[in-house]
Protein backbone atom coordinates (compact mmCIF):
# COMPACT_ATOMS: atom_id res chain seq x y z
CA UNK A 1 0.00 0.00 0.00
CA UNK A 2 1.04 3.58 -0.98
CA UNK A 3 2.52 5.43 2.36
CA UNK A 4 1.67 8.60 3.24
CA UNK A 5 4.86 10.73 3.81
CA UNK A 6 5.87 13.72 6.24
CA UNK A 7 9.41 15.40 4.36
CA UNK A 8 11.86 17.02 6.15
CA UNK A 9 13.93 19.83 4.47
CA UNK A 10 17.46 19.41 5.14
CA UNK A 11 18.35 22.89 5.64
CA UNK A 12 21.59 22.72 7.97
CA UNK A 13 20.46 20.86 11.51
CA UNK A 14 21.80 18.02 13.41
CA UNK A 15 18.81 17.01 14.48
CA UNK A 16 17.08 15.74 11.19
CA UNK A 17 17.15 11.77 11.84
CA UNK A 18 15.62 12.53 15.64
CA UNK A 19 12.38 13.93 14.17
CA UNK A 20 12.73 11.35 11.18
CA UNK A 21 12.50 8.53 13.89
CA UNK A 22 10.43 10.30 16.56
CA UNK A 23 7.27 10.49 13.23
CA UNK A 24 8.13 6.96 12.52
CA UNK A 25 7.49 6.10 15.89
CA UNK A 26 4.16 7.34 14.97
CA UNK A 27 3.42 5.10 12.13
CA UNK A 28 4.24 7.34 9.41
CA UNK A 29 6.81 7.62 6.61
CA UNK A 30 9.16 10.46 7.00
CA UNK A 31 11.88 10.76 4.98
CA UNK A 32 15.48 13.74 4.88
CA UNK A 33 15.77 15.54 1.52
CA UNK A 34 18.17 18.28 0.59
CA UNK A 35 17.18 21.61 0.34
CA UNK A 36 17.54 22.11 -3.08
CA UNK A 37 14.33 19.34 -3.57
CA UNK A 38 11.93 20.76 -5.71
CA UNK A 39 9.50 17.69 -6.74
CA UNK A 40 7.16 15.64 -4.23
CA UNK A 41 4.88 12.70 -5.56
CA UNK A 42 1.28 12.73 -4.29
CA UNK A 43 2.62 10.47 -1.04
CA UNK A 44 3.85 13.67 0.60
CA UNK A 45 1.56 15.30 3.09
CA UNK A 46 3.28 17.39 4.83
CA UNK A 47 6.92 19.13 4.76
CA UNK A 48 9.23 20.51 7.44
CA UNK A 49 11.82 22.98 7.03
CA UNK A 50 14.43 22.19 9.24
CA UNK A 51 17.12 25.09 9.59
CA UNK A 52 20.37 24.64 11.82
CA UNK A 53 24.17 25.10 11.83
CA UNK A 54 24.80 23.53 9.03
CA UNK A 55 22.68 26.01 7.19
CA UNK A 56 26.01 27.97 5.84
CA UNK A 57 27.48 26.47 3.10
CA UNK A 58 30.51 28.56 1.58
CA UNK A 59 29.99 31.67 3.26
CA UNK A 60 26.46 31.64 2.03
CA UNK A 61 23.14 30.09 3.74
CA UNK A 62 21.01 27.63 1.71
CA UNK A 63 17.77 27.86 1.27
CA UNK A 64 14.59 26.08 -0.17
CA UNK A 65 13.94 26.78 -3.95
CA UNK A 66 10.67 29.42 -3.87
CA UNK A 67 8.68 27.32 -5.72
CA UNK A 68 7.67 25.00 -2.53
CA UNK A 69 5.74 27.82 -0.74
CA UNK A 70 3.36 27.42 -4.27
CA UNK A 71 2.45 23.68 -3.30
CA UNK A 72 -1.06 22.53 -1.90
CA UNK A 73 1.42 20.98 1.30
CA UNK A 74 1.10 21.70 4.38
CA UNK A 75 4.83 23.37 5.46
CA UNK A 76 5.70 24.20 9.19
CA UNK A 77 9.43 26.06 10.03
CA UNK A 78 11.61 24.53 12.52
CA UNK A 79 14.40 26.88 12.88
CA UNK A 80 17.32 26.52 15.55
CA UNK A 81 19.47 29.30 16.01
CA UNK A 82 22.70 29.31 15.41
CA UNK A 83 26.04 31.36 15.16
CA UNK A 84 29.30 30.52 13.02
CA UNK A 85 31.69 30.60 16.19
CA UNK A 86 29.57 29.45 18.95
CA UNK A 87 28.07 25.48 18.96
CA UNK A 88 24.27 25.86 20.04
CA UNK A 89 21.80 22.43 21.92
CA UNK A 90 19.17 21.71 19.29
CA UNK A 91 16.30 20.31 20.52
CA UNK A 92 13.67 18.21 18.84
CA UNK A 93 10.45 19.22 18.99
CA UNK A 94 7.66 18.03 21.41
CA UNK A 95 6.26 14.94 20.53
CA UNK A 96 2.84 16.66 21.05
CA UNK A 97 3.74 19.59 18.33
CA UNK A 98 4.73 17.16 15.49
CA UNK A 99 1.88 14.97 16.43
CA UNK A 100 -0.10 17.73 15.70
CA UNK A 101 1.15 18.42 12.42
CA UNK A 102 1.24 15.62 11.27
CA UNK A 103 -2.08 13.94 11.84
CA UNK A 104 -4.04 17.65 12.50
CA UNK A 105 -2.62 19.56 10.00
CA UNK A 106 -1.61 17.12 7.13
CA UNK A 107 -3.79 14.05 7.65
CA UNK A 108 -1.64 11.30 7.12
CA UNK A 109 -2.66 7.73 7.89
CA UNK A 110 -0.23 5.74 10.26
CA UNK A 111 0.00 2.82 8.23
CA UNK A 112 3.97 2.42 7.98
CA UNK A 113 5.20 -1.02 9.64
CA UNK A 114 7.31 -3.50 9.46
CA UNK A 115 4.59 -5.91 7.77
CA UNK A 116 3.51 -3.25 5.21
CA UNK A 117 6.79 -2.27 4.33
CA UNK A 118 7.15 -6.24 3.52
CA UNK A 119 4.79 -6.53 1.36
CA UNK A 120 5.33 -3.15 -0.39
CA UNK A 121 8.84 -4.23 -1.16
CA UNK A 122 7.88 -7.67 -2.45
CA UNK A 123 5.52 -5.96 -4.65
CA UNK A 124 8.10 -3.77 -5.86
CA UNK A 125 10.81 -6.23 -6.40
CA UNK A 126 8.44 -8.61 -8.13
CA UNK A 127 8.21 -5.96 -10.29
CA UNK A 128 11.42 -4.39 -11.05
CA UNK A 129 13.30 -8.09 -11.50
CA UNK A 130 10.62 -9.98 -13.34
CA UNK A 131 12.21 -13.00 -14.17
CA UNK A 132 15.91 -11.84 -13.24
CA UNK A 133 18.20 -13.14 -10.96
CA UNK A 134 19.98 -10.99 -8.44
CA UNK A 135 23.30 -11.38 -6.75
CA UNK A 136 24.07 -10.97 -3.04
CA UNK A 137 26.67 -10.36 -0.76
CA UNK A 138 25.93 -12.33 1.94
CA UNK A 139 28.01 -11.42 5.46
CA UNK A 140 25.60 -12.89 7.26
CA UNK A 141 25.25 -9.75 9.34
CA UNK A 142 21.85 -8.19 10.08
CA UNK A 143 21.29 -6.34 6.96
CA UNK A 144 22.76 -8.78 4.67
CA UNK A 145 20.42 -11.77 6.55
CA UNK A 146 17.16 -9.44 5.88
CA UNK A 147 17.81 -8.26 2.87
CA UNK A 148 18.61 -12.25 1.47
CA UNK A 149 15.24 -13.16 3.33
CA UNK A 150 13.46 -10.37 1.90
CA UNK A 151 14.60 -11.13 -1.83
CA UNK A 152 13.86 -15.01 -1.23
CA UNK A 153 10.49 -13.96 -0.01
CA UNK A 154 9.77 -12.02 -2.92
CA UNK A 155 11.80 -14.24 -6.27
CA UNK A 156 13.37 -17.09 -4.17
CA UNK A 157 15.82 -19.32 -6.20
CA UNK A 158 16.36 -16.47 -8.65
CA UNK A 159 18.64 -15.27 -5.52
CA UNK A 160 22.16 -16.34 -5.54
CA UNK A 161 24.01 -14.99 -2.45
CA UNK A 162 28.23 -14.98 -2.40
CA UNK A 163 29.92 -14.79 1.19
CA UNK A 164 33.14 -13.49 0.39
CA UNK A 165 36.02 -14.08 2.85
CA UNK A 166 38.12 -10.76 2.42
CA UNK A 167 40.48 -12.18 5.04
CA UNK A 168 39.06 -8.95 7.55
CA UNK A 169 36.60 -11.22 8.89
CA UNK A 170 36.17 -12.08 12.77
CA UNK A 171 37.38 -15.00 14.24
CA UNK A 172 35.96 -18.24 12.82
CA UNK A 173 32.89 -15.81 11.23
CA UNK A 174 33.30 -17.58 7.38
CA UNK A 175 33.17 -20.99 8.90
CA UNK A 176 30.03 -19.96 10.62
CA UNK A 177 28.12 -18.07 7.98
CA UNK A 178 27.93 -21.06 5.98
CA UNK A 179 27.01 -23.56 9.17
CA UNK A 180 23.66 -21.20 9.04
CA UNK A 181 23.14 -20.49 5.38
CA UNK A 182 24.49 -23.83 3.71
CA UNK A 183 21.29 -25.78 4.44
CA UNK A 184 18.97 -23.29 3.53
CA UNK A 185 20.51 -21.84 0.42
CA UNK A 186 22.48 -25.05 -1.08
CA UNK A 187 23.91 -24.40 -4.45
CA UNK A 188 22.39 -20.76 -4.12
CA UNK A 189 25.32 -20.33 -1.89
CA UNK A 190 28.75 -19.33 -3.41
CA UNK A 191 31.56 -19.06 -1.09
CA UNK A 192 34.91 -17.21 -2.07
CA UNK A 193 37.96 -17.05 -0.30
CA UNK A 194 39.34 -13.88 -1.64
CA UNK A 195 41.64 -12.81 1.56
CA UNK A 196 44.76 -13.01 -0.63
CA UNK A 197 43.64 -10.53 -3.01
CA UNK A 198 42.24 -8.16 -0.96
CA UNK A 199 44.80 -7.85 1.91
CA UNK A 200 47.57 -7.60 -1.57
CA UNK A 201 44.84 -4.67 -2.63
CA UNK A 202 45.43 -3.19 0.94
CA UNK A 203 49.40 -3.16 1.60
CA UNK A 204 50.76 0.02 2.76
CA UNK A 205 47.81 1.73 2.39
CA UNK A 206 46.65 3.33 5.56
CA UNK A 207 44.07 6.38 5.08
CA UNK A 208 40.72 4.87 6.33
CA UNK A 209 39.06 6.39 3.12
CA UNK A 210 41.09 5.10 0.53
CA UNK A 211 40.75 1.66 2.13
CA UNK A 212 37.24 1.53 2.46
CA UNK A 213 37.40 2.05 -1.41
CA UNK A 214 39.93 -0.38 -2.04
CA UNK A 215 37.87 -2.71 -0.42
CA UNK A 216 34.20 -1.77 -2.20
CA UNK A 217 35.79 -1.92 -5.30
CA UNK A 218 37.25 -4.93 -4.93
CA UNK A 219 34.24 -6.18 -3.52
CA UNK A 220 32.29 -5.40 -7.01
CA UNK A 221 35.73 -6.85 -9.27
CA UNK A 222 34.74 -10.26 -7.28
CA UNK A 223 31.35 -10.45 -7.88
CA UNK A 224 31.83 -9.18 -11.58
CA UNK A 225 33.70 -12.41 -11.70
CA UNK A 226 31.25 -14.74 -10.03
CA UNK A 227 28.46 -13.34 -12.30
CA UNK A 228 30.47 -14.09 -15.69
CA UNK A 229 30.31 -17.61 -13.80
CA UNK A 230 26.66 -17.75 -13.92
CA UNK A 231 23.89 -16.84 -16.08
CA UNK A 232 21.62 -14.08 -15.92
CA UNK A 233 22.46 -11.55 -13.45
CA UNK A 234 21.18 -8.67 -13.80
CA UNK A 235 21.16 -7.10 -10.29
CA UNK A 236 23.23 -6.59 -7.61
CA UNK A 237 21.34 -6.34 -3.95
CA UNK A 238 22.77 -4.69 -1.59
CA UNK A 239 22.69 -3.92 2.59
CA UNK A 240 22.66 -0.73 2.59
CA UNK A 241 20.20 1.13 5.47
CA UNK A 242 19.73 4.88 6.21
CA UNK A 243 22.28 5.68 9.04
CA UNK A 244 24.30 4.75 6.04
CA UNK A 245 22.89 7.19 3.34
CA UNK A 246 22.54 9.79 6.04
CA UNK A 247 26.67 9.82 7.74
CA UNK A 248 27.33 10.26 3.93
CA UNK A 249 26.76 13.45 4.10
CA UNK A 250 24.72 16.25 1.61
CA UNK A 251 25.43 19.65 1.10
CA UNK A 252 24.11 20.12 4.86
CA UNK A 253 24.48 17.56 6.59
CA UNK A 254 28.58 17.12 7.00
CA UNK A 255 29.59 13.29 5.86
CA UNK A 256 31.04 11.52 9.01
CA UNK A 257 32.75 9.34 6.75
CA UNK A 258 31.79 7.47 3.28
CA UNK A 259 29.82 3.67 3.83
CA UNK A 260 31.10 0.93 2.40
CA UNK A 261 27.62 0.16 0.79
CA UNK A 262 27.44 3.81 -0.41
CA UNK A 263 30.78 5.19 -1.35
CA UNK A 264 32.61 1.92 -2.89
CA UNK A 265 30.85 1.42 -5.58
CA UNK A 266 32.45 2.14 -9.58
CA UNK A 267 30.75 4.26 -12.03
CA UNK A 268 30.83 1.73 -14.70
CA UNK A 269 28.97 -1.01 -12.72
CA UNK A 270 27.51 -3.53 -14.63
CA UNK A 271 24.36 -4.51 -12.41
CA UNK A 272 21.54 -2.64 -11.39
CA UNK A 273 21.44 -1.64 -7.79
CA UNK A 274 19.00 -3.08 -5.81
CA UNK A 275 19.00 -1.30 -1.87
CA UNK A 276 15.59 -2.20 -0.32
CA UNK A 277 16.50 -1.57 3.00
CA UNK A 278 18.16 2.26 1.95
CA UNK A 279 15.02 3.84 3.78
CA UNK A 280 15.09 1.60 7.25
CA UNK A 281 16.65 2.54 10.35
CA UNK A 282 18.57 -0.19 12.33
CA UNK A 283 16.25 -1.02 14.60
CA UNK A 284 13.26 -0.94 11.45
CA UNK A 285 15.42 -3.40 9.69
CA UNK A 286 15.28 -5.99 12.90
CA UNK A 287 11.75 -5.12 13.14
CA UNK A 288 11.40 -6.55 9.66
CA UNK A 289 13.96 -9.52 10.38
CA UNK A 290 11.70 -10.88 13.06
CA UNK A 291 8.86 -10.06 11.00
CA UNK A 292 9.87 -12.11 8.03
CA UNK A 293 10.49 -14.59 10.12
CA UNK A 294 14.43 -14.75 11.29
CA UNK A 295 15.45 -16.19 14.43
CA UNK A 296 16.52 -13.49 16.90
CA UNK A 297 19.77 -14.42 17.50
CA UNK A 298 20.43 -13.48 13.96
CA UNK A 299 18.33 -10.16 13.73
CA UNK A 300 19.95 -9.22 17.19
CA UNK A 301 23.71 -9.93 15.98
CA UNK A 302 26.60 -8.05 16.36
CA UNK A 303 26.73 -5.00 13.79
CA UNK A 304 29.65 -5.35 11.68
CA UNK A 305 31.18 -2.70 9.04
CA UNK A 306 31.54 -4.02 5.02
CA UNK A 307 35.22 -3.07 5.39
CA UNK A 308 34.85 -5.61 8.33
CA UNK A 309 38.63 -5.31 10.66
CA UNK A 310 39.58 -2.86 7.86
CA UNK A 311 38.57 -0.20 9.90
CA UNK A 312 39.38 -1.61 12.99
CA UNK A 313 43.37 -2.22 11.77
CA UNK A 314 43.94 1.88 11.74
CA UNK A 315 46.12 2.46 9.35
CA UNK A 316 48.42 0.03 7.38
CA UNK A 317 46.88 -3.26 7.30
CA UNK A 318 49.73 -5.78 8.45
CA UNK A 319 49.53 -9.38 9.35
CA UNK A 320 50.73 -9.19 13.14
CA UNK A 321 47.80 -6.48 13.46
CA UNK A 322 45.46 -8.10 11.96
CA UNK A 323 45.94 -10.99 13.91
CA UNK A 324 45.66 -9.55 17.17
CA UNK A 325 42.67 -7.36 16.98
CA UNK A 326 40.82 -10.67 15.91
CA UNK A 327 41.96 -12.52 18.54
CA UNK A 328 41.55 -9.44 21.25
CA UNK A 329 37.83 -9.67 19.28
CA UNK A 330 37.23 -13.13 19.93
CA UNK A 331 38.20 -12.65 23.97
CA UNK A 332 36.24 -9.84 24.35
CA UNK A 333 33.17 -11.35 22.54
CA UNK A 334 33.70 -14.67 24.66
CA UNK A 335 33.77 -13.09 28.33
CA UNK A 336 30.97 -10.65 27.27
CA UNK A 337 28.53 -13.57 26.78
CA UNK A 338 30.09 -15.39 30.21
CA UNK A 339 29.01 -12.17 32.17
CA UNK A 340 25.48 -12.12 30.08
CA UNK A 341 26.69 -8.64 28.24
CA UNK A 342 25.96 -10.40 25.17
CA UNK A 343 22.48 -9.76 25.31
CA UNK A 344 22.73 -6.18 26.86
CA UNK A 345 25.31 -4.35 24.73
CA UNK A 346 24.21 -2.99 21.42
CA UNK A 347 27.92 -2.99 19.87
CA UNK A 348 31.42 -4.25 21.22
CA UNK A 349 34.20 -4.82 19.75
CA UNK A 350 38.54 -4.10 19.70
CA UNK A 351 40.50 -1.75 17.59
CA UNK A 352 44.52 -1.73 17.26
CA UNK A 353 45.89 1.27 16.40
CA UNK A 354 49.22 1.83 14.54
CA UNK A 355 51.70 2.85 17.16
CA UNK A 356 53.80 1.13 19.95
CA UNK A 357 54.53 1.83 23.84
CA UNK A 358 56.92 -0.22 26.26
CA UNK A 359 55.76 -2.37 28.54
CA UNK A 360 56.90 -5.28 30.13
CA UNK A 361 55.69 -9.18 29.87
CA UNK A 362 57.49 -11.65 32.18
CA UNK A 363 60.34 -9.52 33.30
CA UNK A 364 61.25 -8.31 30.09
CA UNK A 365 60.71 -5.29 28.36
CA UNK A 366 58.43 -5.09 25.12
CA UNK A 367 57.70 -2.76 22.54
CA UNK A 368 54.09 -3.42 21.48
CA UNK A 369 50.73 -2.33 20.69
CA UNK A 370 47.69 -1.27 22.93
CA UNK A 371 44.44 -2.75 21.94
CA UNK A 372 41.19 -0.49 22.43
CA UNK A 373 37.74 -1.62 23.39
CA UNK A 374 34.94 -0.03 22.68
CA UNK A 375 31.34 -1.10 23.93
CA UNK A 376 28.35 1.30 23.29
CA UNK A 377 24.54 0.78 23.40
CA UNK A 378 22.19 2.45 20.58
CA UNK A 379 19.23 1.84 18.92
CA UNK A 380 20.01 2.98 15.06
CA UNK A 381 23.77 3.79 15.07
CA UNK A 382 22.87 7.74 14.70
CA UNK A 383 23.78 7.89 18.48
CA UNK A 384 25.21 5.61 20.79
CA UNK A 385 26.35 5.90 24.52
CA UNK A 386 28.91 4.30 26.44
CA UNK A 387 28.08 1.07 28.62
CA UNK A 388 29.99 1.22 31.87
CA UNK A 389 31.46 -2.02 32.57
CA UNK A 390 32.23 -3.34 35.82
CA UNK A 391 36.07 -3.12 36.72
CA UNK A 392 36.44 -7.30 37.58
CA UNK A 393 35.07 -8.21 34.12
CA UNK A 394 37.10 -5.42 32.70
CA UNK A 395 40.60 -6.63 34.25
CA UNK A 396 39.14 -10.32 33.11
CA UNK A 397 39.20 -9.25 30.10
CA UNK A 398 42.29 -7.37 30.43
CA UNK A 399 44.56 -10.20 31.27
CA UNK A 400 42.90 -12.69 28.66
CA UNK A 401 44.17 -10.15 26.07
CA UNK A 402 47.60 -8.86 27.64
CA UNK A 403 48.49 -13.37 28.26
CA UNK A 404 47.22 -14.91 25.13
CA UNK A 405 47.66 -12.35 22.37
CA UNK A 406 50.90 -11.52 20.54
CA UNK A 407 52.60 -8.22 20.08
CA UNK A 408 49.73 -6.09 22.57
CA UNK A 409 51.22 -5.08 26.22
CA UNK A 410 48.27 -2.84 26.89
CA UNK A 411 44.37 -2.48 27.34
CA UNK A 412 42.26 0.53 27.32
CA UNK A 413 38.45 1.16 27.23
CA UNK A 414 37.20 4.13 25.00
CA UNK A 415 34.70 6.33 26.89
CA UNK A 416 33.64 8.87 24.02
CA UNK A 417 29.68 8.67 23.03
CA UNK A 418 28.64 9.72 19.46
CA UNK A 419 27.98 12.38 18.83
CA UNK A 420 31.63 13.05 20.09
CA UNK A 421 33.23 10.14 18.67
CA UNK A 422 31.75 7.98 15.84
CA UNK A 423 31.29 4.24 16.46
CA UNK A 424 33.45 3.22 14.36
CA UNK A 425 37.44 4.67 15.13
CA UNK A 426 37.92 4.96 10.88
Amino acid sequence: MKQDKIVIIDLGSRVNTDIARLIRVFGVYSEILPHDTTEFDDSVKGIILNGGPNRNVDGKDVDIDATLYTLNIPMISIDHPYSQTSVQYESVPSESVLKDFVFGTCGAQNTWNAQNFIDDQVNKLRNEIKDKKVLLALSGGVDSSVVASLLIKAIGKQLVCVHVNHGLMRKNESEEVLKVFSPLLEENLIYVDASERFLSKLKNESDPEKKRKIIGNEFIVVFDEESNKLQGIDYLAQGTIYSDVVESGTKTSKGVKSHHNVGGLPEDLEFKLIEPMANLFKDEVRQVGLALGLPESMVFRQPFPGPGLGVRVLGNITPERLHAVREADAILREEFANHGLDKKVWQYFTIIPDFKSVGVKEGERTYAYPIIIRAVNATDGMTATIEPIDYDILNTITNRILDEVDNVNRVLYDLSPKPGGTIEWE
